[in-house]
């Protein structure tokens, strides 16, 4: 394993293995343009078409489960939930054997008076929907800025009053950052009041545009200005300060691999032609040549991190935030696996 500079990293790190695979279709389109967007949308929708992504995922689903019976294969849809034939793309998942088929994220959903949004609610019972989960950037105006869309949040609101009324399970997420810290408190509350089964406090992630909130990322300070209530929604396990990860073990020491075949307009007639294994084999390359380019994470640390760093990240978000200023620094191009509008992958201890 070799660096840019010829210096040479720290050794071969351990071998990495796949243990999941998702198929994705990014074929339908999300109402929002949030601020930390994972798959920075901007209004094209780049996936496959849908009865033909569906094709193909049925047959490279049926492949892995013959030729790879202890790698778990799963078929999804995005950029958001909303299908044009909802009902159907439910009874799609659900024959595939898609976890989709149970769980629905309910963001960036098309606006629907408090009619429609029971209706909806219906239509998933029906279909067997077991569980929602609605995200929150901050009370009213700060949320719909976030999500550029006035009205999101009163949707949202509506569509969790009408899950209620249908006995329909459903959680929230808090998106946390030092610009909503101050309503943080009382939207908890309301959204305990609306009836969440589970609240989250969560921080925003580094891919995607996460990476341009870097500057408003909490830190251990702003959280004592949290009721004790709503800071022991934060897993402090998961979310540490930069100066607790340095030093710790990198999480290249035990990591697995979901490999995300992402079905593209631009790729799908080659991967028609292709077996599933052949595409799984050459998405795997691409992870281990992008992993292989850059130091290990205790080298990356010493390298960028602050010692005294006090904001929060999961590990996987402050290694990924190292790579960057890495890449940058050394002006390398490479595939990146880690852009889930892309096949790719995804690492996790």
């Amino acid at each position: 394993m070799r660096d840019p500079s010829g210096k040479g990293f720290s050794g071969e790190g351990p071998s990495i293995r796949t243990v999941s695979v998702l198929i994705q279709s990014l074929c339908v389109p999300c109402r929002n343009r949030c601020r930390h967007c994972l798959l920075s949308w901007d209004g094209r929708t780049e996936g496959s078409g849908w009865e033909r992504s569906v094709r193909l995922a049925e047959r490279f689903l049926g492949e892995f489960r013959k030729e790879l019976p202890g790698i778990e294969a799963s078929f999804a849809f995005g950029y958001a939930m909303e299908h044009p034939h909802l009902a159907d793309a439910l009874r799609t998942l659900r024959r595939l054997g898609s976890p989709m088929a149970g769980f629905l994220q309910c963001d960036g959903m098309a606006m629907r008076d408090a009619e429609e949004c029971a209706r909806l609610m219906e239509l998933l019972c029906g279909e067997g929907i077991r569980q929602l989960n609605f995200t929150l950037y901050g009370l009213e105006e700060y949320h719909d800025q976030f999500a550029q869309r006035r009205g999101d949040f009163a949707l949202l609101l509506r569509m969790m009053r009408a899950a209620g009324e249908a006995g329909l399970p459903f959680t929230t997420g808090i998106m946390l950052t030092k610009e909503n810290l101050s309503g943080a408190d009382a939207l908890t509350d309301l959204l305990l009041e609306a009836g969440s089964a589970r609240v989250a406090l969560i921080l925003p992630h580094g891919e995607g545009r996460g990476e341009a909130l870097e500057a408003v990322r909490v830190t251990c300070g702003d959280l004592a200005r949290l009721s004790p209530q709503t800071r022991a929604l934060l897993n402090e396990r998961l979310y540490r300060p930069e100066s607790a990860w340095i030093g710790e073990p990198g999480p290249e020491t035990e990591w697995k691999r979901q490999i995300l075949i992402s079905l593209r307009q631009e790729n799908i007639e080659e991967y028609e032609g292709r077996s599933a294994l052949n595409v799984l084999r050459e998405i795997e390359a691409l992870d281990e040549n992008y992993y292989a380019a850059f130091p290990s994470f205790a080298e990356l640390a010493g390298m960028y991190g602050d010692p005294k760093g006090e904001r929060l990240y999961r590990l996987r978000d402050l290694y990924a935030h190292y790579r960057r200023l890495y890449a940058r620094e050394q002006g390398l191009k490479i595939y990146d696996v880690t852009d889930e509008r892309l096949s790719g992958s995804r690492r996790f201890g």
